[in-house]
């Protein structure tokens, strides 16, 4: 290896990197923990070193140029490398100690984890656990988290995943909004009643109709993209909605809806990168949250 071209800064690679991924300088700027200004710096660095225009500046946007496009590829292909080296260093570390990211769908991460991190606190105390509450799937080769739970088949040689359980949810609606419309004896008998939507409305239509359960983006009188936000609304009387029958155990304010012909299931697992996998930290919280979630609540 020539060690003498080995020259350049590895910060201005990986800023063109953020900026040509989230495309402007302030999204760059962000995720980094940098200030814009530090961001434009760094990318002019590099183009001084390099002695070639990466990108073409026209007011607030950016475009790569030809020649940015190949370094661009280089400087990936580094990245790459790099969250590698990372995920290795921290599959050798031996403390109970230190930061660990789980991933889980809003619904999972408010009612499923805080149990679970409870007790983990109490049997690793010097664990720093976040918490990423999002329904989008965590890439972990990228380090976007440590340990994810997710609801559909993990793929890809790199990760390891267990099936921890397959969990069930029905149609609920509340004893108060029940009361006042009267308990559907049928599936046809939904057909014009409110309900409470997750995500996109149209898909929310396709999916109840997958069912046999006729309704219109209209008929979705309240929606949210947050789960957590839509229970609190099917239990508030706003309508019908689906729930995880996990997180309806002891509640007497909600009833199942044709429980009988309308059930969902679903899986859950538990995924890690292999290479975090042999970290004690990273296999503790994954054994303590395999535990927890494969049983029934």
């Amino acid at each position: 290896m020539n060690w003498t071209k080995l020259t350049f800064d590895w910060n201005q690679a990986r800023a063109l990197v953020a900026v040509a991924d989230l495309g402007s300088l302030s999204a760059a700027a962000k995720a980094l923990g940098l200030t814009q200004p530090t961001i434009g710096r760094q990318i002019s660095a590099l183009e001084a070193d390099l002695g070639v225009v990466l990108v073409e500046r026209s007011g607030r946007s950016l475009t790569l140029t030809v020649s940015g496009r190949e370094v661009l590829e280089a400087a990936r292909a580094m990245a790459e490398a790099g969250l590698r080296l990372s995920l290795v260093a921290s599959g050798q570390a031996q403390a109970l100690a230190g930061p660990v990211s789980i991933s889980a769908s809003d619904m999972f991460a408010h009612y499923a984890l805080p149990p679970v991190l409870r007790h983990l606190q109490a049997i690793a105390p010097a664990l720093e656990i976040d918490v990423i509450a999002s329904n989008e799937i965590s890439d972990l080769k990228r380090r976007e988290a440590d340990i994810a739970i997710r609801h559909v088949r993990p793929t890809g040689s790199e990760l390891y995943a267990r099936l921890l359980r397959e969990a069930t949810a029905h149609l609920y609606a509340a004893r108060s909004y029940l009361d006042q419309i009267g308990r559907p004896g049928s599936v046809a008998e939904l057909t014009g009643k409110n309900f409470v939507g997750f995500g996109k409305r149209a898909e929310m239509v396709q999916y109840l109709e997958m069912y046999g359960i006729s309704t219109t983006e209209s008929d979705i009188r309240f929606n949210s993209a947050n789960g957590a936000v839509a229970w609190e609304a099917v239990r508030k009387g706003l309508g019908f909605g689906f729930m995880a029958v996990d997180f309806t155990r002891g509640l007497t304010d909600v009833e199942p809806v044709l429980p009988n012909e309308i059930s969902v299931k679903f899986p859950i697992w538990l995924v890690t990168h292999r290479e975090l996998h042999t970290s004690p930290r990273i296999r503790l919280v994954f054994d303590v949250l395999a535990k927890a979630l494969e049983a029934q609540p």
